[in-house]
């Protein structure tokens, strides 16, 4: 018989070899877990791992540093470039369009020739008042003449005092008659005054809607062509009233309060102006209420009936801890920032967040100055892990 056989045949013996085997098992299983190939709980790779037993390491993160800085306080709101003037050009009187100043598009001056209208039945008009008002000047100056004469013939007695007033209600008539020739003379001037369409502002001209050699009639609705003035130029834009205490109290603060207007996609600046005034009701269907910037428009960059998007600066957040708007994330309780500390390990911080402006968002409470914020690489973040700090960071403490 086998030694091993009858060993096993002695009262618990086959226990104690099952028990034995059980532990080589256990023993083999555990240094086959601390010894593997790979990491060690206690090499570096390990411990930024995050999780005890090491494991494969986490990806470098990017992390930023809190900064104190003032903040700027903007608030935005979708205008429109409206023009201080826009002028339909028309005719005051009727005739023919002899001449045509101007090209389409062209930028003009006040008071630069645009048009004008056949003079010739207006020069007539005003030839025949000053006809008119002579025939009556010299009546008048005949009248005059008699009216010494009876004068003196009625200190005589050669004459009746009846024949005195009426002469004298003569010259009075004569001298209402002039009045109202002298009227017409000035109205005919007027009319030839009207013949030659001159700019009333400066600015550019849009479409020709007549051409030359049409007969014009001052009762037309459409107009010769529109004027329409490019600098200075307004934006008009809505904000929420809620913030209508802050603009009123800018407004009355030395100084103008800075508007600036971006494109539609809020990547470019288009210019930059000021605040000229504030609407005097809301808007009670939606609870708005217009403002109207100014902009000088030198480079012509601002055009009319542009859609814009209006930032006006409302107010200025002093010390305000600032971080980059990747820095802050969204959970079912809040926002939130991981912070990574000088041994590299994580943190969650639960943040309020103040105002935005670009890519960067004031911080009201949860950060401090000096903090490093992860802005990149949040995927597999969470409380106490230990990260590797990647080489694009910016601003952060050297490991």
């Amino acid at each position: 018989m086998n030694p091993l056989t009858s060993w096993l045949q002695k009262p618990g013996r086959k226990r104690l070899l099952a028990g034995f085997l059980i532990l080589v098992l256990i023993a083999a299983t555990v240094a086959f877990v601390k010894f593997r190939p790979g990491t060690t709980p206690s090499s570096p790779e390990a411990r930024r791992a995050g999780a005890p037993g090491g494991g494969r390491p986490l990806a470098p993160v990017v992390v930023e540093t809190a900064r104190i800085t003032d903040f700027p306080v903007w608030m935005t709101g979708l205008g429109t470039v409206t023009p201080i003037y826009t002028v339909t050009l028309k005719s005051r009187v009727d005739g023919e369009l002899m001449k045509v100043n101007f090209t389409e598009g062209q930028l003009v001056k006040a008071g630069d020739l645009l048009a004008e209208i056949d003079p010739r039945p207006y020069q007539v008009q005003l030839e025949q008042a000053q006809g008119v008002l002579a025939h009556d000047e010299a009546l008048l100056q005949n009248a005059k003449l008699d009216l010494e004469r009876y004068r003196a013939l009625v200190v005589k007695g050669a004459v009746p005092q009846q024949q005195l007033d009426t002469q004298v209600a003569l010259v009075a008539q004569y001298q209402a008659s002039i009045l109202s020739d002298q009227a017409q003379v000035d109205n005919a001037k007027l009319q030839l005054v009207y013949c030659k369409i001159t700019a009333p502002v400066s600015g550019r001209l849009g479409l020709r809607l007549v051409d030359q050699g049409n007969i014009i009639h001052a009762s037309d609705t459409t107009g010769m062509v529109v004027l329409t003035q490019l600098s200075p130029i307004t934006v008009i834009f809505p904000l929420p009233q809620d913030v209508l205490p802050a603009i009123l109290k800018g407004m009355k603060q030395p100084g103008k309060m800075s508007v600036e207007a971006w494109d539609r996609t809020n990547s470019t600046r288009i210019s930059e102006g000021h605040l000229m005034t504030v609407d005097n009701q809301v808007d009670t269907t939606t609870g708005m209420v217009k403002l109207r910037a100014l902009f000088s428009n030198a480079d012509d960059s601002l055009f009319p009936n542009q859609f814009v998007n209006a930032r006006v600066r409302v107010d200025t957040l002093k010390n305000a801890v600032v971080i980059p708007a990747s820095g802050v994330q969204q959970g079912s309780q809040g926002p939130y920032a991981y912070v990574v500390n000088d041994q590299h390990v994580v943190s969650v911080r639960k943040l309020r967040l103040g105002p935005t402006d670009g890519d960067r968002v004031a911080i009201l409470e949860g950060l401090a100055a000096g903090d490093q914020v992860v802005t990149d690489g949040v995927d597999n973040l969470r409380e106490g892990v230990t990260v590797e700090i990647s080489s694009r960071s910016k601003g952060t403490t050297k490991p």
